[in-house]
C-alpha cells in the first residue's frame, strides 16, 4: 500500500492524525542533500555562467536580461551590477576559505581566480564590463552588495588584489555617493559603502553609518522585526538586507571603537530571535510563506538564518545540523524546481520555477543572484559541526511529527 491509498484507509478509520504525524516523521531531505557538495553543486550552477562571462568581459554580451516588459533599458543599465555584487554578497565566505590541495580547495582555487578577474572588469573604467555605479538609484544597492562581499571576504577579494584594482574600487564604490537613499533599508546600502571605506583604511563619512544605525533603532518593532523605514511591512527585507547589513556594518565599526558596544549586543540579540523565527518559517516540506517582495530572490530570503550560522551566533535552542538539514530542504526545493535555469544556465524569474509575473518592476535577471546570500554557511568549514554532525529535523518537522516541544515566547528588549 502506497502512502497517500494507507492515509486514506486511515482517515476512514478515523486515525488521520496519526497517518499526518506518520507522513511528517519521514524524511523529505534525501542524505546527499544534506551534505556540503550538494551546496557546493548549487553555488557553482548558479555562479558559473555569471563569472565565466565576466572574467573575460563578456557579461554583457552574454547575460539575457528578463525584466517586466517596458523595463529593458532601466534594466540594462543596472543589472550586471546586481549579478556580480549579489553573487559575491553569498559566494564570499566560501572563496574566503582559500586554496589548499584537497577536491574543495582546488575548486576553490578556481573561482577565486575568477572572481578576482570577475572584480578587476567591474571596476576598470578601460573593460568592457565596467560597471553602473552611479547612474540612477539602483547602482547603490548593488554598490552595497558588493562592498558587503568585501567585508566577508578580506583577503581574497581585497588584500590579494593589485593596487590598480584596489584604487578602482575604493573610487567605483565612492562613485556611488551620488546616490541618495531613500528613508528606508536604503540607509543602510550607504552606510554599507561607508563601511568598506572604513575597512579599507580610506576617507569614510561615519555620519552615513551612524544615521543608518540609529534610525533603524528607533524604527524596531519588537519581538526580533525592524520596519522597513517608519513603517512595518510583511517581507523578507529584515534578512535580505536589514539585519545581516546592521550586524556587520556594526562589526566593523567595532574593530575601531567601543561605541556602539551596547547597540551592537542589542542587534545580535534581535538577530537571534528573528533567526528562530525564520527556522520556524521552514515548512516539515521544506517551503515557507510566499509573502512580501522580492520573492524572485528565492532562498536568499534565509540569508539571516544563514549569517548567524556562518558567524556561530545561532540561539541555544537552534541546533546548527537543524539549520543545514531546515535550508537544504528549501534549496532543494526551489532550485530543481522546472524552469530555475535557462538552457544557457542563467536564472529566471520567479519563486518556485519560471514565474516572470511575481517580479516588481525593479526585478531583472541580475536581481534574482542574491538567492546566493543562502548559502553563506559554505564559509564555514567541512569541520564544522554545521557540516559534520548528523542530519536533524528542524522544528517544524519536530511539531508536525508529534513530538512534545516547549512554548515560543517574543523577546522583550
Amino acid at each position: 500500500m502506497n502512502r497517500r491509498n494507507a492515509f486514506k484507509f486511515l482517515s476512514i478509520l478515523g486515525l488521520a492524525p496519526l497517518a499526518a504525524r506518520v507522513q511528517a516523521s519521514t524524511p523529505v531531505v534525501a542524505p546527499e542533500v544534506v551534505d556540503r557538495k550538494y551546496w557546493l553543486k548549487v553555488l557553482v550552477k548558479i555562479a558559473d555562467p555569471l563569472l565565466e562571462s565576466l572574467s573575460k568581459g563578456e557579461l554583457r554580451k552574454n547575460m539575457p536580461v528578463e525584466c517586466k516588459q517596458g523595463m529593458d533599458a532601466d534594466r540594462r543599465k543596472v543589472t550586471y551590477l546586481e549579478a556580480f555584487g549579489r553573487l559575491m554578497a553569498g559566494m564570499s565566505p566560501w572563496l574566503e576559505l582559500g586554496a589548499d590541495n584537497s577536491e574543495e580547495g582546488q575548486l576553490r582555487k578556481k573561482y577565486i581566480a575568477l572572481a578576482q578577474k570577475s572584480m578587476k572588469m567591474a571596476v576598470d573604467p578601460q573593460s568592457p564590463d565596467f560597471m553602473n555605479f552611479t547612474d540612477g538609484g539602483q547602482p547603490l544597492v548593488d554598490a552595497a552588495f558588493l562592498a558587503h562581499a568585501i567585508l566577508r571576504a578580506p583577503n581574497v577579494l581585497w588584500k590579494q588584489l593589485d593596487q590598480t584594482t584596489q584604487q578602482q574600487i575604493v573610487s567605483a564604490l565612492k562613485s556611488s555617493r551620488v546616490i541618495t537613499p531613500g528613508y528606508s533599508n536604503w540607509l543602510l546600502f550607504s552606510a554599507m559603502v561607508e563601511a568598506f571605506l572604513l575597512f579599507a583604511s580610506e576617507q569614510h563619512d561615519e555620519l552615513r553609518m551612524d544615521l543608518a544605525i540609529r534610525k533603524h533603532m528607533e524604527w524596531y518593532k519588537g519581538d526580533g522585526m525592524y520596519g522597513d523605514g517608519p513603517d512595518f511591512h510583511w517581507d523578507y527585507y529584515n534578512s535580505y538586507v536589514i539585519q545581516p547589513m546592521l550586524l556587520d556594518i556594526l562589526g566593523e565599526l567595532m574593530k575601531h571603537s567601543t561605541k556602539y558596544e551596547k547597540t551592537a549586543d542589542t542587534v545580535i540579540k534581535r538577530a537571534q530571535r528573528y533567526a528562530c523565527i525564520q527556522e520556524r518559517l521552514i515548512s516539515p516540506e521544506g517551503t515557507f510563506p510566499a509573502i512580501g517582495r522580492s520573492l524572485p530572490y528565492r532562498f536568499g530570503a534565509f540569508q539571516l538564518l544563514a549569517q548567524m550560522a556562518l558567524q556561530h551566533r545561532l540561539s541555544d535552542e537552534l541546533n546548527p545540523a537543524q539549520v543545514r538539514s531546515a535550508l537544504s530542504a528549501v534549496i532543494q526545493r526551489m532550485i530543481e524546481a522546472p524552469g530555475v535555469f535557462d538552457s544557457n544556465g542563467w536564472l529566471r524569474i520567479g519563486f518556485f520555477g519560471h514565474q516572470p509575473n511575481i517580479a516588481e518592476s525593479y526585478i531583472s535577471t541580475g536581481s534574482l543572484y542574491l538567492c546566493s546570500v543562502g548559502l553563506l554557511p559554505l564559509g564555514l568549514p567541512p569541520s564544522d559541526p554545521f557540516w559534520a554532525d548528523a542530519p536533524m529535523d528542524w522544528t517544524s518537522r519536530k511539531i508536525w511529527s508529534g513530538l512534545d516541544f516547549k512554548a515560543d515566547h517574543a523577546i522583550n528588549d
